[in-house]
């Protein structure tokens, strides 16, 4: 691990473009992102021990642009199973979320599978990624269990980092664990304490309503702090579901091979029925970004017309896109030409304005201003 850490310059970009929010629901405080449009069932994140929200954000940014809904959340601060299974249900309550897909590493898939098999009407997939089905091997393996609670903070975080494994690693994955470092430094003694405490605490998965053709199993085959015979035990548990296996990419995956594991995602949401709207990413409205509870039902979103779904096209302050990353910066040139000239044609009753900069076409075509659009840039 290296000695002093950088934030990548992706992450920075991402912080800028995807607010972070916090709301208090009963004695728990949840952290979390929320980031595509509300109409399209979300695919909820769950991190491991080390992992916060932010670890996601390469999931976040590039699936929310394909037009899916991303969820990313923090494990709050539980000490039990069952105390989990009820702060996680009351926290889709509060953001207006019944129907969800799950995606967790590590411990996260762990607590997935709990809320499936406790909660099954809400989950309708599951995506596990160097998970597990027992708590019974960490438990044994740490004596001192039973007072985790007492455990001062240097003894939790130096625990917590001796299981992963340290150098020497290729650039991507060395990246990945000071990264996943850098976010455990930012947890309290008594989020690492409540989260070893799940850890250890002794409970199994039980059978799932759910069937295995939605279940997709995505592991490493290099190395991983989960044990291999533990892997193989989630294999079993589900003899039909959907292997994704990740030739490298250690303990941490979704940062050090983002791309594979966002195709994964991707090809797994498409399995399950659910349709992306990237009809919906270049304008959406504050209000369908999601993050924030609402009143509409997320069923309800599918069944406006398509001047509520984009929303707000009189108003193009209440309109919000990811801007490109900095590193695209050469594609900036275009944006800074003025508009002199579009096109529109109709397509399938609905309008589609093409903007090009100034020279590139010679007629003008006057779009009122009630008419729904869609902005493309022509290079």
């Amino acid at each position: 691990m290296k000695g002093v850490f950088s934030a990548p310059g992706d992450y920075v970009h991402f912080k800028s473009q995807v607010p972070l929010h916090k709301i208090p629901i009963g004695t728990k405080q949840w952290r979390y992102y929320d980031f595509g449009p509300k109409a399209v069932p979300p695919l909820i994140c769950l991190p491991g021990t080390a992992g916060t929200a932010d670890v996601y954000y390469k999931q976040i940014m590039s699936l929310s642009m394909k037009g899916y809904r991303v969820i990313s959340v923090d494990i709050p601060r539980v000490w039990h199973h069952a105390e989990w299974i009820q702060a996680f249900e009351k926290f889709l309550d509060a953001i207006d979320v019944h129907h969800i897909h799950l995606y967790g590493t590590s411990l996260g898939g762990f607590l997935a599978q709990l809320f499936a098999q406790h909660r099954p009407r809400r989950v309708r997939s599951l995506v596990l990624s160097n998970s597990f089905l027992e708590t019974q091997s960490f438990s044994a393996a740490m004596p001192w269990a039973p007072i985790v609670s007492w455990t001062p903070s240097f003894l939790l975080k130096r625990y917590v980092l001796t299981g992963i494994r340290d150098g020497p690693h290729e650039p991507f994955i060395a990246d990945s664990v000071d990264f996943v470092v850098s976010q455990v430094e930012t947890l309290s003694r008594e989020d690492l304490a409540s989260r070893m405490s799940l850890t250890t605490d002794d409970a199994s998965v039980g059978p799932l309503l759910l069937s295995d053709s939605f279940i997709t199993i995505m592991d490493t085959n290099d190395y991983c702090a989960i044990p291999l015979q533990l892997k193989e035990q989630l294999s079993e548990r589900y003899p039909e579901a959907r292997l994704a296996s990740l030739k490298t990419g250690g303990d941490f995956p979704f940062l050090s091979r983002p791309d594979e594991v966002n195709l994964h995602l991707q090809l797994h949401l498409r399995r399950v029925g659910v349709e992306a709207r990237p009809d919906l990413v270049h304008s959406i409205p504050k209000g369908d970004i999601g993050g924030s509870p609402s009143k509409e039902n997320d069923g309800d979103d599918s069944d406006k017309s398509p001047k509520d779904d984009r929303g707000g096209s009189e108003n193009p302050s209440s309109e919000s896109e990811i801007s490109p990353a900095p590193e695209s910066s050469e594609s900036h040139n275009l944006d800074n030409q003025p508009v002199e000239s579009s096109e529109g044609c109709d397509l399938d009753n609905e309008i589609t304005l093409s903007v090009f900069p100034g020279g590139f076409t010679k007629e003008k075509h006057v779009v009122p201003r009630e008419t729904p659009v869609n902005f493309a840039w022509e290079y």
